[in-house]
């Protein structure tokens, strides 16, 4: 997203490495002798706004094409305005030479777009709209396919629900903020995580919110735009900020205000169609359902080719979404859905080397040759032309982390899995990993309960993870915990050194049994696999908001002192095989910060409030209280 704005590789053909101007100017040479370039098209809405466009294609007209078609809130304007030559157009020039048009547009209230910006370029006529405008010009042979990760993704899944005639096939990547609600989870485009904010979005949306912006008039010829944009780009040049520190604002609906951000659809009112400031919002507002989310309710009946990352934000509805689409499209079309899951954090598919490592944890050999799948795939379904790919291609291909391969399966979870569970065990004393917590194959009779002190203005601070777009504040991927879990306030249960290596592709389910002494409270959850040596690298991460306990459709329910209460946290997801001498490890607390925002006990709003108390809570195991983690287990 904002921090990862070189993905422009969120397309098809990224570089490695940046370009020379010299290479650039031979790249444009090279797409001018091919192509027709139309640049600085203005795209009508229905509504009389229009969306700016860069249109490649073909220069031989003998026969229509097919579109690749990419979406996006970021800057693609084809002239590097401060080194006065043109950017990396490797992508049309590649797309142009397989035979396909290559349109690029810019969402609403972007750069050179007409309109007012709300989050996934509502509203969702735009799609339609494009891809309607696509479809019709004279040279397309009426097929149009969309490609792009993350924020050139997650519109697409919306606008195919919408059955526009010449939406053809997608290829979303990386596209969980595109992702509402998707029973278990309610994250709302990664807004939310068990009622708990996601606060990666008030760091890219301090640089995508801006509605106060140069525009030129509606009437600007075409030939002054181009003209126009060899001079500035309209790109923002946002001051710098230190997110680390940024996201420890309080109250968070004040943090973008704090660092002197733009007013928008973070925390104000705002001309935009969607419920206005985002932070008040409940999981279940309504205002979730009427922008562009894409929930499980709007049946998908195109084909998709789709990719995600185990260390990315939202693998765990990714996949639920995935797997929804191939219960509810038509048979024809259920059975045209594809996934890939990389070893790899957001977006980072094409960084994935010989010897790749994530984190600081190795994954092997990760790549995969990414364009002949994506341009095989358009060749089947753009051109027509049938070399048997889907027929070679699993349903499914995912890595398996651990064992550090690829593996193929016809469903997810993979065929053959079957759910095995552990219970969370201790004298009482579960503190830390210098502690007694242990997970074994059935619940303690007694419960001694583990105990500690949650306070808001000492969170654990996030180490890694699942995560993305948080600027400074967290880096992805898999990192020894250690540190962390040498907290008093961290819980950690481990089994025994395994006899043999256990493979764990699938959900991974967490029950806990909880109390405490505050009105509303966290739990945190993470799971890891321990080597020999003892280094902890951790694969999922999760958090329930007690207040939610009972379903993000129900009343919030607050705490009774020392009560204790069932929650079921949503599901954790991965592939990671634990081999022989490794330990499985869960780690439990009340908060993993900044990746979430803090509770701050009070059962108060939360998002406008400057002040925490502290919360002594407790984490209860017995055939009581059955605190359990349920692993879905491959049998080899």
């Amino acid at each position: 997203m904002r921090f990862v704005l070189f993905l422009l590789a969120l397309t098809i053909a990224a570089q490695p490495t940046p370009l020379s101007p010299e290479r650039r100017n031979e790249i444009e040479k090279e797409l001018n002798e091919i192509a027709i370039v139309e640049r600085k098209l203005m795209v009508p809405m229905r509504d009389g706004k229009s969306m700016a466009t860069d249109v490649y294609r073909p220069k031989d007209a003998s026969k229509k094409v097919g579109t690749i078609f990419s979406r996006t809130p970021y800057n693609f304007n084809w002239w590097d305005v401060k080194e006065s030559a043109p950017r990396d157009l490797s992508t049309p020039l590649e797309a142009v030479k397989r035979g396909y048009a290559y349109v690029l547009m810019n969402e609403r209230g972007h750069f050179f777009s007409e309109g007012n910006y709300d989050i996934l370029g509502a509203p969702l006529t735009d799609g339609d709209d494009a891809i309607t405008w696509i479809s019709s010009r004279p040279w397309s042979n009426g097929k149009v396919g969309t490609i792009g990760c993350s924020s050139t993704a997650e519109w697409q899944m919306a606008i195919a629900s919408h059955g526009t005639p010449g939406f053809t096939t997608m290829i979303p990547q990386g596209f969980g903020a595109g992702v509402g609600r998707f029973a278990p989870y309610y994250e709302q485009g990664n807004w939310y995580r068990g009622g708990a904010i996601q606060m990666l979005f008030i760091a890219w949306l301090y640089g995508e919110q801006n509605q106060v912006r140069p525009m030129f008039p509606p009437d600007t010829q075409r030939a002054d735009l181009i003209r126009a944009s060899k001079m500035f780009d309209l790109a923002p040049q946002m001051p710098k900020v230190e997110w680390s520190k940024a996201l420890q604002h309080l109250p968070v609906m004040d943090i973008i205000k704090n660092v002197d951000g733009p007013n928008g659809v973070f925390a104000d009112s705002m001309p935009v169609p969607t419920g206005g400031a985002m932070i008040k919002r409940a999981p279940n507002d309504p205002a979730w359902y009427q922008g562009g989310l894409w929930h499980d309710n709007q049946p998908i009946n195109i084909p998709g080719f789709w990719f995600m990352s185990w260390y990315d934000v939202s693998v765990g509805p990714n996949l639920a979404a995935y797997n929804y689409v191939r219960r509810t499209a038509r048979p024809e079309i259920a059975n045209q859905q594809y996934a890939v899951i990389a070893p790899t954090a957001h977006c980072g598919f094409k960084r994935a080397t010989k010897e790749t490592v994530v984190g600081e944890r190795p994954m092997g050999d990760a790549r995969l040759d990414y364009d002949e799948l994506t341009y095989g795939w358009f060749d089947h379904f753009l051109k027509g032309e049938n070399k048997g790919l889907l027929e070679k291609m699993p349903k499914v291909r995912y890595f398996t982390m651990g064992s550090n391969n690829w593996q193929s399966a016809e469903t997810w979870p993979p065929q053959g899995a079957t759910p095995v569970t552990y219970y969370l065990n201790s004298e009482g004393h579960a503190n830390s990993l210098y502690g007694d917590g242990t997970l074994t194959p059935s619940a303690p009779a007694a419960d001694t309960p583990d105990r500690f002190v949650y306070d808001p203005m000492n969170p654990v601070p996030s180490y890694g993870g699942n995560v993305c777009c948080t600027g400074d504040a967290i880096q992805a991927g898999s990192f020894d915990q250690r540190r962390i879990q040498s907290r008093a306030d961290v819980l950690v249960y481990s089994t025994e050194p395994l006899k043999e290596g256990v493979e764990v592709s699938g959900p991974i389910e967490v029950t806990l049994y909880v109390s405490s002494d505050a009105k509303d409270t966290d739990f945190t959850v993470k799971l890891s696999d321990v080597t020999p040596e003892g280094k902890s690298f951790n694969l999922d991460e999760t958090i329930q908001r007690v207040r939610y306990r009972n379903g993000y459709d129900k009343p919030i329910a607050m705490m009774e002192p020392g009560k204790v209460y069932k929650v079921t946290l949503q599901p954790l997801t991965t592939s990671n095989y634990f081999a022989a001498g490794h330990r499985i490890r869960i780690e439990v607390s009340s908060s993993n910060f900044p990746r979430f925002d803090r509770n701050l006990n009070t059962g108060g709003n939360n998002y406008d409030e400057a002040k925490g108390v502290v919360a002594r809570n407790a984490v209860h195991h017995s055939k009581q209280y059955p605190s359990s983690v349920t692993l879905t287990v491959i049998k080899k």
